[in-house]
């Protein structure tokens, strides 16, 4: 199977093909993925990444009480398995902020039990 994906990590934005084996006993061998197209050797990382385990690192909104402002921006403190992004959305949904909070503050620690935590992206008075 091949899939053609355009590279993310830099600003390069290279068009990668990424050849995947078929699996043996249910698993790929990511040693025999094939990566073409790439500038650079996170090309390659990349596209094995994204045909096997992708990730993404969450962005968003969280509601805040007794703040100058009813919502901070958030992001993850690292990256959470793309299959679970709507369901770290909708529990994210469910938070409610009491002010004041510092960027950098952990508003939710292990999101969805994901080892990954939620932080605060700027302060709200």
């Amino acid at each position: 199977m091949t899939q053609n994906l355009t590279c993310i990590i830099c600003p390069m934005g290279c068009q990668l093909e990424v050849t995947v084996p078929e699996k043996i006993n249910g698993r790929i061998d990511t040693d025999a993925i094939q990566v073409t197209g790439n500038s650079c050797l996170r090309g390659i990382a990349y596209g094995k990444k994204e045909v096997t385990a992708p990730t993404r690192t969450l962005t968003c909104t969280a509601a805040v009480t007794s703040g100058k402002r009813p919502l901070v921006s958030a992001k993850t403190d690292g990256e959470v398995p793309k299959e679970l992004l709507l369901s770290c959305m909708q529990a994210v949904r469910r938070l409610t902020i009491k002010a004041p909070i510092k960027a950098g503050q952990v508003l939710q620690s292990d999101l969805l039990h994901t080892g990954i935590n939620l932080i605060a992206c700027e302060d709200i008075d």
